[in-house]
């Protein structure tokens, strides 16, 4: 009683991913792109802390103080044209939005832990992009004075 053993299967071939030549045709899965985004969106909220500051300062010290933050934002400061504060504060809306949406994704993952598959990481990752980006489009709409 002879059998004939399978071949063994190939090993997969894993390889570093040269910046320049790869780069462009590697495929990243929705959860690694979410996390790469979660690293970029802290970064991004730590870097803009003194943008946060100035508007949480300029907004509430005084009438005066109020109307010229709303003149930033309309008009602008000096060189400095109002859309690019809009466009500042946008980000920083992704930023936060992500961030969050981000953050919770990875609480329930931590607490859930046994029920979390490979299934469950990508199709909360395309929760997490959609979500962040339809809630930064829909308040977008809103600081551009499109509603």
């Amino acid at each position: 009683m002879t059998e004939l053993a399978t071949p063994p299967r190939p090993r997969r071939e894993f390889r570093n991913i040269n910046a320049f030549t790869d780069l462009t045709t590697y495929r990243l899965p929705p959860a690694g792109l979410v996390s790469i985004l979660h690293r970029v969106s802290g970064v991004l909220m730590f870097l803009l802390l003194p943008f946060i500051i100035w508007m949480f300062d300029t907004s509430l010290s005084s009438d005066y103080s109020f109307a010229r933050f709303k003149g930033a934002f309309n008009v602008g400061i000096g060189f400095v044209p109002g859309w690019f504060f809009k466009l500042v504060a946008l980000a920083l809306i992704w930023a936060y939005l992500h961030h969050f949406i981000a953050g919770l994704r990875h609480l329930w993952m931590d607490v859930s832990h046994a029920a979390v598959t490979k299934e469950f990481g990508h199709s909360s990752a395309v929760v997490t992009l959609v979500l962040s980006i339809a809630l930064t489009l829909v308040l977008g709409a809103k600081l551009f004075g499109l509603y």
